[in-house]
C-alpha cells in the first residue's frame, strides 16, 4: 500500500510540475516610450526574451499617462520607467496595481544646459543674462519629466526666461544652430544623450536642488506578472544596460543607423553577456 501511495504521490508531483511548466505563456508585450534612452533598453530586453523562447511585441508610447494606463489594464505586460522622479507621479498613482521587477540601468540626469563657451555656470545666473538667451529656455515635448522639473525651476528661481515647449528634434536643431554661430542658448537636455557627446555643452549648477539626482531605470509590470511569468521575470531581471552603452547606441543611430540595427550591433558584440543573462533555469 505504501509503495502504491508513494507512486501516486510521485505521479501527482510530476503532473503538477508539468502543469506548472505549461502554465507560463510564451508571448510578452513590452511597452516603451519613444525616447532615445528607453528604446535601446527595450530592444535589448526584447532580444534576450526572444532568445529565451518568448514571442515579444513592442508597443511605443509618447506620454507616460497613456503608457501607465496600458500597463495597469494589461494591454502591455512590462514597461521600463524611471519611477523615482521622472514618472514618480504615475508610479505613485498606480503602484497598487503594479510591481517593480528590477533595475535595468542607472544614471539618468536631466537639467538645463548651455554651450561651454557661455559664461554662465548656474541656474541662478540666468536672469542676469536673460537678453543674451533671447528671454527663453528651449524645451522639448510637454508632459515629460524634464519639462516638469524645468517648469519648477523657472518658478523656484523666479526666472524671467520663458520655457518654450516643442520637440526633441526642434531643440536639437536650435542647439546646433546656436553653437554653429557661437550664440548663447539655454536648453533642456539629459544624459544619456548623443547630444552630450556631439556638442560641447555643460549642465548648469542647481543650488536649490530642483532637478533630481541621477536616476535609475526599472522594469515594472502589472501586478501578478511575476507569478504568471516566473521565468520571463527572471530573464528580464538579469538584463542590465550601462548608461554609456545606451549613449553609444544612440550615437550610432544619429550617425545613420536604424535603432533596430544599432541594437542588433550591440547585442551581436555582447553575445557572451546575453548568453549569461539567458542562462536561467527553467521552471
Amino acid at each position: 500500500m505504501k509503495t502504491l501511495w508513494k507512486a501516486l504521490c510521485a505521479a501527482a508531483m510530476v503532473g503538477m510540475t508539468a502543469f506548472s511548466a505549461q502554465a507560463e505563456e510564451k508571448t510578452v508585450t513590452l511597452g516603451t516610450m519613444s525616447w532615445e534612452d528607453l528604446t535601446p533598453i527595450t530592444g535589448i530586453t526584447k532580444k534576450v526574451l526572444e532568445d529565451s523562447g518568448y514571442t515579444v511585441k513592442v508597443v511605443p508610447f509618447s506620454e507616460w499617462g497613456i503608457a501607465y494606463a496600458a500597463l495597469t489594464k494589461g494591454d502591455i505586460q512590462l514597461l521600463a520607467s524611471q519611477i523615482d522622479y521622472v514618472a514618480q507621479d504615475y508610479w505613485d498613482k498606480n503602484k497598487r496595481r503594479l510591481e517593480k521587477i528590477s533595475p535595468v540601468s542607472h544614471g539618468l540626469f536631466q537639467g538645463i544646459a548651455v554651450p561651454k563657451y557661455v559664461t554662465v555656470d548656474s541656474v541662478d545666473q540666468l536672469n542676469d543674462n536673460a537678453d543674451k538667451f533671447g528671454g527663453k529656455i528651449v524645451g522639448i515635448e510637454p508632459g515629460s519629466g524634464l519639462m516638469r522639473d524645468t517648469g519648477n525651476a523657472v518658478k523656484d528661481y523666479g526666472l524671467k526666461l520663458k520655457l518654450v515647449e516643442g520637440s526633441t528634434a526642434a531643440m536639437t536643431a536650435a542647439l546646433k544652430s546656436a553653437i554653429d554661430r557661437k550664440e548663447w542658448i539655454a536648453v533642456t537636455i539629459w544624459e544619456p544623450s548623443w547630444m552630450m557627446q556631439r556638442y560641447d555643452v555643460k549642465f548648469l549648477k542647481d543650488p536649490k536642488a530642483v532637478f533630481p539626482p541621477p536616476q535609475s531605470y526599472y522594469w515594472i509590470a502589472q501586478k501578478g506578472f511575476s507569478e504568471k511569468y516566473p521565468r520571463a521575470r527572471e530573464v528580464v531581471a538579469s538584463v542590465y544596460v550601462p548608461l554609456a552603452d545606451i549613449t553609444a547606441i544612440n550615437a550610432a543611430v544619429n550617425d545613420g543607423k536604424t535603432m533596430d540595427q544599432a541594437v542588433k550591433d550591440w547585442t551581436d558584440s555582447h553575445a557572451d553577456l546575453l548568453k549569461r543573462w539567458e542562462n536561467i533555469k527553467g521552471e
